[in-house]
């Protein structure tokens, strides 16, 4: 197998690549199964073992994106310098050390570092790379990305004015500023958890006003990505349209038949 048929493989597969499908499905599998003993707070033999197992195979994964990182990021020499520096390799990373973290009953001072076993969380995010679903999430994010950001803005600041409205609307109601800031975005995204209620009617008055405009603001990101998300599946659709038509062979014009049985009768003349 070549290189650049081995990036194929173990990149986000096409439809029509079986290979790389089950390269997908299978590293799918070890990463679901690879955060299982996360769900349990004893962790058994069987859930080591397969610890183990799965850090060896994500080894073997990282390796192999390693080894083709020129052909993915084409720099030549210093592609193999930066990847293991670019967001998703180091996901990979933190999906290995936690595994390879071997601590000694006689350093008890060192047992702090099995603090990074946590980091077998991060392999919930290695999933991203292998689901094309996930992945035009993550473009639709990447392409309205300012009205994102805009949105994001908006919310922080109105979050911060509500705060301090609030803040000195009911001084006797929140300890510290940080009090009324959680307030305001519990307001904000209409939880209403109901442990920080205002007394006074001015209060009252600020906190249903803070919920009606929260949600108008909470449901402006979620038209965003929908709408993104729909015009990228579009495209998609597009393509495929267009591919799949290419792959079927064209049909002949009238113009372009009638000249081909005139050249055929030509031709049988000529043969007389």
């Amino acid at each position: 197998m070549t290189r650049k048929r081995l990036l194929e493989v173990i990149e986000t597969a096409k439809e029509d690549d079986r290979l790389s499908n089950v390269y997908d499905v299978f590293m799918m599998i070890v990463i679901v199964l690879s955060i299982v003993p996360l769900a349990f707070k004893e962790e058994p033999a069987f859930f080591t073992v397969m610890d183990k197992i799965a850090a060896g195979i994500f080894i073997v994964d990282y390796m192999l994106r390693l080894s083709t990182a020129d052909l993915k990021l084409k720099r030549g020499w210093a592609s193999f310098f930066i990847y293991p520096f670019t967001p998703m390799a180091l996901v990979d990373l933190l999906c290995i050390l936690p595994s390879l973290t071997v601590i000694s009953g006689a350093f008890r001072v060192l047992k702090v570092f099995r603090l990074l076993r946590t980091l077998r969380v991060f392999r919930v995010f290695k999933a991203v790379r292998y689901s094309r679903s996930i992945n035009m999430i993550r473009e639709v994010f990447e392409v309205e990305r300012k009205p994102l950001l805009t949105v994001g803005a908006l919310a922080v600041g109105y979050v911060i004015v509500s705060a301090l409205v609030i803040f000195n609307v009911e001084p006797d109601l929140f300890g510290s500023f940080l009090d009324a800031v959680y307030w305001a975005t519990v307001s904000l995204t209409t939880m209403g958890y109901g442990d920080i209620t205002p007394v006074t009617a001015v209060g009252r008055v600020v906190t249903m006003l803070s919920s009606m405009f929260g949600i108008a603001i909470i449901a402006l990101p979620s038209g965003i990505i929908t709408a993104g998300f729909m015009r990228l599946l579009a495209i998609e659709q597009e393509k495929e349209a267009a591919e799949k038509a290419a792959k079927q062979p064209k049909l002949l014009t009238e113009a372009e038949r009638n000249e081909l049985l005139q050249k055929l009768a030509n031709e049988a003349k000529q043969a007389e």
